[in-house]
């Protein structure tokens, strides 16, 4: 006797069950999100999509298992090889989310060519361009079409993983999870029911047959993924790729990787022909290293790479009403922060002054290592005087004006030689540690203790 269909209520937010429904979501707190979903339940155990058997469906004991392959596959594309780790591991899930046209199907469609040209058949899974519409992109960014990719535009899970056992693909994409449905599944295309059960039976393909899948998912007018949450802790990595539509740069940063660290990003350009690769993002970053009014230098520590990039602010007296403080690329609250030291500490008095801070190019800085170059440019604006030198400033501002440490900082420094520049200021104990195990460094290193002793540095000739 079948049994009959599960009724459950689920947020849309978080993905969290209730047998009725409620106004409020209990676990994430969000308002009208809990609808109600029909799920179908499997009787037979041998049907059941659900499980997924990789030990031969029996307990085994750790110390006996062997990994078959420890390399990873090269994706053919450094900077994504980066974020990744070193490659992408054998049987995976990765997740890679972005706006519109931000070029995820792009650099999809360029590294499934690669890995086609290295390893063997690749499938595309397009649910939502036709093949002439891929091919028309895939012929403007691949130099050279292999012949071991594959395209398929369907919706049809069942149908996908069907054409998998024919062609036994090496890689697979999927473009994207919301175009997807399964047939065992009683809703709509896109619902939480359906995305969660067809990364189920992707998640057991991919470790079952020790094949790599990617995921192209959909994001929300606020930049989050699309989809229940449950989706993100299911996969191995999560990559989001973001840019301005106005500015050619892309940054491709992980957040989440169970095989390598998630304070890696990766920098590409979009071009004409594709995705080209940044393999020099500092350089790329500051196109005028010229001592201006309101400019600074500054750098943070992503991953395994220092990054620089030009830190600008203007200064300027307020017309009408409150003045304003506008910040792109940092922190709000860091910002008025900041304010409030140099009030405080270095006696500039900015009631009545507008204030903006820029970093250009495009980054969004989240490090707490800009926060000096950030008042020195303020400052600097303000007073109307710019720094005779090169200077790359680098330090964590406190509440009570001195500068805290930061991590890397020797790193930093070694690039500020390579990038040409005559001065770098540092907290005290980054420039006293820089100092003792590097005396003959060919740049002037200047170790602050606060804001006052920076400003100093930053105008002394």
């Amino acid at each position: 006797m079948a049994k009959k269909d599960k009724l459950v209520f689920i947020c849309s937010e978080c993905g969290n069950e209730y047998p009725s429904w409620q106004g409020q979501c209990s676990y994430c707190k969000s308002w009208g999100t809990i609808s109600e979903h029909r799920i179908q339940t499997t009787p037979d155990i041998s049907t059941d999509n659900r499980r997924r058997t990789g030990t031969q469906g029996a307990p085994v004991k750790l110390k006996k298992i062997g990994t078959e392959n420890y390399a990873r596959m090269n994706s053919g594309t450094g900077e994504l090889n980066r974020v990744l780790g070193g490659g992408i591991v054998f049987g995976s899930l990765t997740l890679i989310s972005g706006e519109p046209g931000i070029g995820k199907s792009t650099i999809l469609i360029e590294t499934a060519n690669r890995i086609a040209n290295q390893y063997g058949a690749v499938l595309y899974v397009s649910g939502e361009e036709s093949e002439e519409q891929i091919k028309l992109r895939a012929d403007r960014v691949c130099k050279d079409l292999s012949d071991n990719l594959y395209i398929f535009p369907e919706t049809n899970i069942e149908n996908i993983l069907s054409s998998c056992e024919k062609i036994k693909p090496c890689f697979v994409i999927i473009d994207s999870i919301q175009t997807m449905y399964s047939s065992s599944v009683d809703s709509v295309a896109g619902s939480i029911t359906q995305i969660r059960e067809c990364s189920n039976l992707l998640i057991k393909f991919a470790k079952t047959n020790n094949v790599p899948v990617f995921i192209v998912a959909h994001v929300t007018k606020s930049g989050e993924l699309a989809g229940p949450k449950t989706i993100e802790h299911m996969v191995d990595c999560v990559l989001n790729f973001s840019g301005e539509r106005d500015r050619d740069l892309r940054i491709l940063r992980s957040y989440k990787n169970r095989f390598g660290t998630t304070d890696e990003i990766g920098a590409f350009r979009m071009t004409s022909d594709g995705m080209e690769e940044v393999p020099d993002l500092s350089g790329s970053l500051i196109e005028n290293i010229s001592c201006e009014e309101g400019s600074v230098i500054s750098a943070s520590y992503e991953g395994s790479r220092p990054v620089f990039f030009e830190i600008q602010a203007l200064v300027t007296r307020a017309n009408v009403g409150f003045a304003r403080r506008t910040a792109v690329g940092i922190n709000h609250n860091r910002l008025n922060m900041i304010l409030a030291v140099l009030e405080k500490k270095a006696g500039l008095n900015l009631l009545d002054y507008d204030v903006y801070v820029n970093v250009v190019g495009g980054m969004n800085t989240g490090s707490t290592s800009t926060d000096l170059a950030v008042a020195l440019a303020i400052y600097s604006s303000f007073k109307g005087r710019a720094a005779n030198k090169k200077i790359i400033a680098v330090g964590e501002v406190g509440l009570t004006g001195h500068l805290r440490s930061v991590s890397n900082g020797d790193k930093m420094v070694q690039e500020a030689v390579r990038l040409g520049y005559d001065r770098v200021i540092l907290p005290r104990n980054n420039a006293n540690q820089i100092l003792k195990t590097k005396p003959s460094i060919k740049i002037e290193v200047c170790g602050a203790p606060d804001i006052r002793g920076a400003i100093k540095s930053f105008l002394n000739n």
